[in-house]
C-alpha cells in the first residue's frame, strides 16, 4: 500500500488537536475476527508469525483491507519481551502466555536476563519499519505494564495467576518492587525502540490492574507505571494508557501518565473524562460484546458515545477491550462508518 497522503488523525487526537473526523481503531483488530487471518494461522503458530517481520507486518495491515481504520496496531504479544529476558513460554488458547518454568519464589528473579530490545527483539522493530514505509496510517506499538506483565509469570489459570501475583506482591514486597522495576525499565526502552523504528504511538496495556484495590495500585503499581510513561514523555513518544475493570482507578491512571487514557465500557465516557481531567485525551469505550448483537445495536451505542463526547478534541474511538473472535467484520465496518460520518450537534 503506498503512502501518498498520511492520515494523522490519531496523532492529532492524542495531542487534543481538532480533527476532521473522530479517529477509530480496535484493540486486537489484527487477527482473530478476520477470515484472512484465520487462513494464515491455520498454517503457522502465533509465535512463528511474531518472529517473522514480513508475516507480522502482513497481519498488522490486514484490517485495512476490511475497513478504513485510522491506525494499525502491531501484531505481537505482551509477552514478547520475555524472549529478551531469556524466559521460555508458549501461547495457550484461553490462557495466554504460559512461562515454563513459572515464577514462584524471589530467587526465581535471578532467571531474568537484562536485555537490549534493539538487539534481542529486533524482529519486532523490523516489522514496525516495514509498516512505516508501507502504510498511510500510524502504527501503534505496545507493551505491557508491570502488573499485567508479571501476572503471566505465575502458574495456573488466568484467575489463579492473578491470585498468585497478588500473593507475591503482598508477601514479598522487596522482590515485587525489584521484579516490577525490571519490567518497567525494559518495556519502557522497548516502547521507545518501537517508536524509533517508526511507530507513531505506543499503547501501554495494564489489562488486569482493575483487579487491584486503589490502595494497592497506588502503593505497589503507580511508581512503576510512571517509569514507563516518564521515559516515553522524555523521548517525545505519544502514548495511550489502557486499563480495565475499576473506574475508581481512573485518576490514578492519569497520574501515572499517558497522552490518552483508554477506558472500558463500565462508566460513561463523559464521566470518565471528568475523572481523568482535561489535560488527557481519552480512548474508548464500546463494549466489544455489543458488536455481537449486530449492526443496529452496535451503531446505536457508538453514536451515543460520540454524542456524549460532543466533538470535544482528544477522543479516539475504540472498544473497551479487544475484538471478540466471533465478531462479524461487516459490523465492525458499520461502526467505523458511523464514527467517521458522525457530526456533533452545534
Amino acid at each position: 500500500m503506498g503512502r501518498t497522503e498520511f492520515n494523522d488523525r490519531l496523532i492529532r487526537a492524542l495531542h487534543r488537536e481538532p480533527v476532521d473526523r473522530t479517529p477509530v481503531w480496535f484493540m486486537r483488530q489484527a487477527g482473530r475476527s478476520l477470515p484472512r487471518y484465520r487462513e494464515i494461522r491455520a498454517r503457522r503458530t502465533f509465535l512463528e508469525l511474531v518472529h517473522d517481520p514480513e508475516a507480522a507486518a502482513e497481519v498488522t495491515a490486514l484490517p485495512l483491507e476490511y475497513y478504513p481504520v485510522d491506525a494499525a496496531v502491531l501484531f505481537t504479544d505482551l509477552a514478547t519481551p520475555f524472549i529478551g529476558a531469556g524466559l521460555e513460554f508458549e501461547i495457550q488458547p484461553s490462557i495466554g502466555p504460559v512461562v515454563d518454568p513459572p515464577l514462584d519464589l524471589p530467587a526465581d528473579l535471578d532467571r531474568l536476563r537484562p536485555f537490549d530490545p534493539r538487539q534481542d527483539l529486533s524482529f519486532v522493530l523490523e516489522a514496525v519499519s516495514i509498516l512505516r514505509d508501507r502504510l498511510a496510517v500510524p502504527v501503534i506499538g505496545f507493551v505491557g505494564a508491570p502488573f499485567t506483565l508479571c501476572s503471566y509469570l505465575f502458574a495456573g489459570t488466568r484467575a489463579e495467576r492473578l491470585e498468585q501475583t497478588k500473593r507475591f506482591m503482598w508477601t514479598e514486597p522487596e522482590a515485587w518492587h525489584r521484579l516490577a522495576d525490571f519490567w518497567a525499565r525494559h518495556v519502557a526502552e522497548f516502547a521507545v525502540a518501537q517508536a524509533e523504528a517508526g511507530a507513531g504511538a505506543i499503547q501501554v496495556f495494564d489489562s488486569w490492574a482493575g483487579s487491584l484495590s486503589t490502595e494497592d495500585y497506588e502503593r505497589q503499581i503507580l511508581e512503576h507505571s510512571r517509569t514507563i510513561f516518564r521515559r516515553l514523555e522524555e523521548a517525545g513518544v505519544p502514548s495511550i494508557h489502557f486499563a480495565t475493570g475499576n473506574p475508581h482507578h481512573l485518576p490514578l491512571y492519569a497520574a501515572a501518565g499517558g497522552n490518552a487514557i483508554g477506558i472500558d465500557w463500565r462508566v460513561p465516557i463523559d464521566e470518565a473524562w471528568a475523572s481523568i481531567g482535561p489535560q488527557r485525551a481519552i480512548q474508548g469505550n464500546l463494549d466489544p460484546a455489543l458488536l455481537l448483537a449486530g449492526t443496529g445495536p452496535a451503531v446505536e451505542r457508538t453514536r451515543e458515545i460520540l454524542r456524549r463526547v460532543g466533538g470535544r478534541p482528544g477522543h479516539i474511538f475504540n472498544l473497551g477491550h479487544g475484538l471478540l473472535p466471533q465478531t462479524d467484520p461487516s459490523v465492525i465496518a458499520a461502526v467505523v462508518k458511523a464514527v467517521h460520518e458522525f457530526r456533533p450537534q452545534r
